[in-house]
């Protein structure tokens, strides 16, 4: 509803070269306005005046007219559109009240073209059209983000469990390599006391050359674990690199090839669909200007319009118009029975409505191709990130490949170094002070081997400190989890509560109105809400049907299941009215448009089409309908009537 919109405003509503008319203005009070008349009287076509200031696009323009503009005023709110033809079709331009009429047309814009109408008549897939305004791919794509999103975070709570375990053996790694670093500092003091009390005769250079080379083969026995450390996470990475590939060609191994050519098929297909479409909507338009302008000629068959298509002809013009039931054709002159006109026009109608059929045919072919191609995409983008990967691996392999050759080379040279020091204090050590000498070995291998647990321990408190910070990051992402599971959640409700709605809301209203209307042995109409299984590329999905069931009862009260085949038109036209609702309501479509529009009601006897006006009043703001005069007769007095357009 417009802001500052209330409940007891009348609105205004001026129309121009829409249909068959050429200018009105006409007022809506809330609750029911009947359009009183015969036909051709220019019902629809107000009717559709009105859908096209709300915002539709399923109008047409009156016949010889290049453009139309309607106005609705509605409250302080005024809403004026204009519509002209182009390119064999009508495009707009203006400020409508709704900027996306998708959900009216379908549910508040009950024309005889309507689709939610349609569906039940001609048994089509009803759940698409209550699903319609939702884009149910863009939710299922969000879902599947999301999906893949939980999957993450619990993949990285199943690493800060399985960190948990580790922690303990880290933290009694810590404390033995703590024992030992003070075992071991113990030692080398001890040793060093005992270098201070020795008493050694050496000179000074050759106690410096001999501290010298045991130095020098500390540092390279260090140089050398350091090495063999090097070597072995090079060969854990290489090990990884080559598991990460071997599952990466498994993987590419079970995609299926997606040639270019067969998206560049799907794409020129699309296209030509999207221009068959438009090609027979410009058809409908056609059509539609056609009918329009004939019911108007027709409604004016008996004034002077065509007064000047008779001129020229033998006899008064009152003598011509004396045969009963003819009309001058206003297309070759010649006098014709007004219902072989009627007739023309009606066959116009059932073509339009084929036209309306191969629409909805080439939307269903539109959206089974738009999923083909975006699986093709999809795999086609899998195919081309598994290659860039691959790829990337082989330059990772060949570069670690390298950096491991590099390394073992350098550590076979310092093997080399190492046995030229060790030769060299051998050497220094057949001297006389040998004693002191192997002291100075004890210390210096003290002391290498004191720091490289010190290192063991500085890595060890790295691991228990990394080990720490993701078990701390556990409660975060235990709330991300519960987020990212509540949002899953409610996008497959969104889906859900609306066909809960739909079909809770169909099967309520239908039990309602049966029982008003007292149609004979039509025991009930009900839709039922199933899961079935289909396959969508290489994956298996549930799908949502649903299915319409007719019970009608016999002569001796027994029940037994009909098709919709089987209904009558009057029962058939009330289902699809109902159908309407039931969306009209699960999509709160009474909270976007204050409007509903019924027309093409022949079908519905007098007396039920008053009941069923009288309870489709308790959900509109404003109920506008056109009935025959006789039809309308049946109506309560109290609503508004409008029977001059």
């Amino acid at each position: 509803m417009a802001p500052g919109q209330t409940q007891q405003e009348r609105a205004a509503l001026h129309v121009e070269n829409i249909g068959g008319i050429d200018e009105t203005d006409v007022t809506f009070s809330p609750g029911v306005t009947v359009l009183s008349g015969r036909n051709a009287t220019n019902r629809t076509s107000l009717l559709q005046g009105l859908m096209a200031a709300l915002g539709s696009d399923n109008v047409s323009i009156k016949g010889g007219a290049e453009e139309a503009e309607v106005t609705l005023d509605l409250g302080d709110e005024s809403y004026t559109r204009r519509l002209y033809r182009h390119n064999g079709g009508v495009a707009s331009d203006g400020d409508p009240y709704l900027d996306d009429s998708t959900v009216a047309d379908l549910f508040a814009f009950l024309l005889e073209s309507n689709e939610a109408r349609k569906a039940i008549r001609q048994g089509q897939d009803l759940r698409e059209i209550i699903m319609r305004p939702v884009d149910t791919d863009e939710v299922q794509t969000e879902i599947d983000r999301l999906v893949r999103e939980r999957k993450r975070i619990e993949e990285e709570l199943e690493d800060i469990d399985s960190l948990k375990g580790k922690l303990p053996k880290l933290e009694e790694r810590r404390t033995s390599l703590q024992n030992d670093i003070e075992e071991k500092r113990e030692e080398l003091e001890a040793k060093e006391s005992e270098l201070e009390d020795a008493d050694i005769e050496e000179t000074r250079e050759e106690k410096e050359e001999l501290e010298g080379e045991l130095s020098e083969l500390r540092r390279k026995r260090s140089t050398l674990e350091d090495i063999r450390y090097d070597i072995d996470t090079e060969r854990e990475t290489i090990e990884s690199l080559r598991a990460e590939r071997n599952e990466l060609e498994s993987e590419q191994a079970t995609l299926p090839e997606t040639p270019m050519g067969d998206i560049d098929e799907l794409d020129s297909r699309i296209e030509r669909l999207r221009d068959e479409k438009q090609a027979i909507e410009g058809e409908i338009n056609e059509l539609q200007s056609i009918i329009s302008f004939n019911e108007e000629m027709l409604e004016d068959a008996d004034t002077d319009v065509l007064a000047a298509l008779q001129e020229g002809s033998d006899g008064p013009l009152t003598d011509q118009l004396l045969e009963a039931e003819t009309v001058t054709c206003w297309t070759c002159g010649s006098e014709v029975e007004e219902e072989q006109i009627e007739r023309t026009i009606g066959q116009l109608r059932e073509l339009s409505q084929d036209k309306f059929g191969e629409i909805s045919d080439i939307e269903s072919d539109l959206d089974e191709l738009t999923d083909q191609r975006r699986e093709l995409k999809e795999t086609q983008r899998e195919r081309d990130r598994t290659d860039r990967r691959l790829s990337e691996l082989e330059t990772e392999l060949e570069e670690s490949q390298a950096e491991l050759e590099r390394l073992q080379e350098r550590r076979e040279e310092l093997t080399d170094e190492i046995a030229d020091i060790e030769e060299t204090v051998e050497e220094l050590e057949g001297k006389s002070y040998s004693d002191i000498l192997d002291l100075h070995k004890e210390a210096n291998q003290l002391e290498y081997d004191l720091g490289r647990l010190e290192n063991d321990l500085d890595s060890v408190e790295t691991d228990i400190e990394r080990v720490e910070d993701r078990i701390g990051e556990q409660e975060d992402l235990n709330a991300e989890l519960e987020s990212v599971e509540a949002e899953i959640e409610s996008l497959r409700a969104k889906i859900g509560r609306i066909e809960e709605q739909a079909t809770e809301g169909f099967n309520e209203h239908m039990d309602t109105v049966l029982e008003l209307l007292d149609y004979e042995n039509l025991e009930r109409i009900w839709i039922e809400r199933k899961e079935r299984e289909a396959r969508e590329g290489r994956r298996k999905v549930q799908k949502t049907t649903f299915e319409l069931h007719i019970i009608r009862n016999t002569a001796s009260n027994q029940t037994y299941e009909d098709t919709v085949d089987h209904l009558s038109e009057s029962e058939r036209e009330v289902t699809g009215l109902i159908f309407a609702l039931a969306g009209y309501l699960a999509h709160e479509v009474h909270q976007k448009v204050p409007f509903m529009v019924l027309d093409s009601l022949e079908a519905i006897d007098a007396d039920r089409l008053a009941v069923l006006v009288d309870y489709l009043n308790d959900y509109a703001d404003y109920l506008v309908v056109a009935l025959l005069t006789e039809d309308a007769a049946a109506l309560d007095e109290s609503y508004d009537r409008i029977t001059d357009i």
